[in-house]
């Protein structure tokens, strides 16, 4: 501050001896939308459509209950065709699930954490009525992507339910997602799931890869990233399920039935197995108690949970990979590609994928790669791909790399604003310039820049006859340009062997 010398006296100016620092942003703080069993914020009042910040499972517990029981019903399928679920004295069943009752939401939070999830956003858009059914419309989770505009630090952008809705409205929504991420807020980054991503490829008009590429569109596609198959977890555990998991409880319970007829010759034991059966219609029955006993006497019973379970643990892999991200950039930085990464809480991809199968996925003339999600002998399942929907792009193929460059310049934009007003003139050129220079250094050493030194790494310019022109000083006007070399993955690495002369 300037001192006014009228007054004789002695007088103390203190000077900043360094220039403000770009404090790095956090890189993987998801925001994920869906429905929950409850919405109440730590002041009671209600957190429906309002963004709210979680760090722990027993957080969303408190603020968001737990999830819904699914239920599915039991019709006989044709054994012929190979499409069962399970089966009983040679009669084939399939698990159709009640759509009404079906929910991805709690189980992939659940997903998250299990993968290095940490810090997120939480935006419920409903709950689930009273009645356990769960009506999802695409308009509700759309409001949810717009009330995170007012909210600047979720970085990804999940919702684990698009692929819930109708395949036209999953389509509709996830562009909606990369439009937000792109061209409203150009901070964060969408994680899409596939629509029908357990289902196998068949390379024809229906093929749910070719369709997901045609719904998706071409905007933004740099801003968005999308993985193929959905993984069969290990998220729900046996004692969560039990026969309320059963829509069609007389079915279920005839099934039994005549499985005692079968195989219990004694008339009072079949008597008593066939009153715990009976109880699975009484809605007073002690639930675990009656699972328990069933499950001890009953081998169908067992494998008929056993086939509910697998059914419920089937998730979209979006939850999974956003808390890959995370782990990945708490443990390595923003700029590691966020691949060959095992998986955790996952048996298998519901998918086997070759690497034949995948060079479509990687590669492909329109450009829009779905990363591969693979088993491999002796490593387990691994995430086996780092590209976004713009694979053709030179520029903004990998995600490691759009993601880098949205924490660069995220960082350096709020550290900027401490300037805005101050006069556009070289003391201010070169504080900015000292400001951001330094924090490219911290990058660079860290590993995120590529160059072996850091000249090669970045260069920043800002001044009058090098990035402004006196119109642009006289309009108020501070150009900065920041050049940078970002780190790209190593995908494909090819190594040449080749034979040599016998030399002794």
């Amino acid at each position: 501050m300037a001192l006014r010398l009228a007054t004789p006296g002695v007088y103390i100016e203190e000077k900043s001896a360094f220039p403000n620092s770009v404090v790095g942003l956090p890189t993987a703080v998801p925001a994920f939308i869906g429905y929950t069993e409850k919405a109440v914020k730590g002041n009671g009042k209600s957190a429906i459509n309002q963004a709210v910040r979680i760090t722990s499972l027993g957080e969303y517990h408190t603020y968001f209950g737990m999830g819904i029981k699914g239920k599915y019903n039991i019709r006989e399928a044709d054994e012929t065709a190979g499409d069962y679920d399970f089966k009983v004295d040679d009669k084939a069943y399939l698990l159709e699930r009640d759509d009404d009752t079906q929910s991805f939401f709690y189980d992939s939070i659940r997903l998250f954490f299990q993968n290095g999830g940490a810090t997120c956003h939480i935006v419920s858009v409903g709950t689930y009525g009273s009645d356990g059914k769960n009506e999802i419309k695409k308009a509700e989770l759309e409001a949810g992507v717009l009330s995170l505009i007012k909210h600047e630090e979720p970085t990804l952008l999940v919702i684990p339910e698009a692929v819930l809705l109708e395949e036209a409205d999953c389509y509709a929504l996830q562009q909606a997602m990369v439009n937000h991420c792109g061209y409203k807020m150009q901070n964060r980054f969408a994680i899409l799931d596939v629509y029908d991503g357990y289902k196998p490829r068949t390379y024809d008009e229906e093929d749910v890869i070719t369709r997901f590429r045609e719904g998706i569109g071409i905007n933004f596609l740099n801003f968005g990233a999308a993985y193929y198959p959905w993984l069969l977890t290990s998220v729900v555990q046996a004692d969560e399920i039990s026969y309320k998991n059963i829509g069609s409880i007389d079915v279920l319970q005839d099934i039994l039935n005549a499985e005692v007829d079968a195989s219990v010759s004694d008339s009072a034991k079949a008597d008593e197995v066939k009153a715990e059966i009976a109880k699975m219609a009484d809605e007073d029955a002690d639930v675990l108690s009656v699972n328990q006993t069933l499950v001890a006497v009953s081998s169908t019973f067992k494998n008929i949970m056993t086939a509910v379970r697998n059914q419920i643990n089937v998730l979209p892999p979006s939850a999974a990979m956003a808390g890959i991200y995370t782990m990945v950039d708490n443990s390595r930085g923003v700029w590691k590609a966020p691949a060959n990464v095992s998986v955790n809480s996952v048996i298998a991809p519901v998918v086997n994928l070759t690497s034949d199968d995948q060079e479509d996925l990687n590669v492909t003339l329109s450009g829009k790669s779905i990363n591969a999600i693979r088993p491999f002998i002796g490593e387990g399942v691994l995430v086996w791909g780092a590209r976004t929907l713009d694979g053709n792009s030179k520029d903004w193929r990998y995600i490691n790399v759009r993601r880098t460059m949205i924490f660069i310049e995220q960082s350096i934009k709020y550290a900027a604003k401490a300037y805005v007003f101050e006069p556009n003139v070289s003391n201010t050129w070169v504080t900015m310039k000292s400001m951001i220079s330094g924090f490219l250094s911290n990058v660079w050493k860290q590993g995120g820049l590529a160059g072996a030194t850091p000249d090669a790494a970045y260069e920043v310019y800002v001044g009058l006859g090098s990035t402004m022109t006196p119109d642009d000083i006289l309009d108020g006007i501070m150009r900065i340009t920041v050049k940078v070399a970002v780190t790209r993955p190593a995908e494909f690495i090819v190594i040449t062997f080749q034979q040599k002369m016998q030399e002794s």
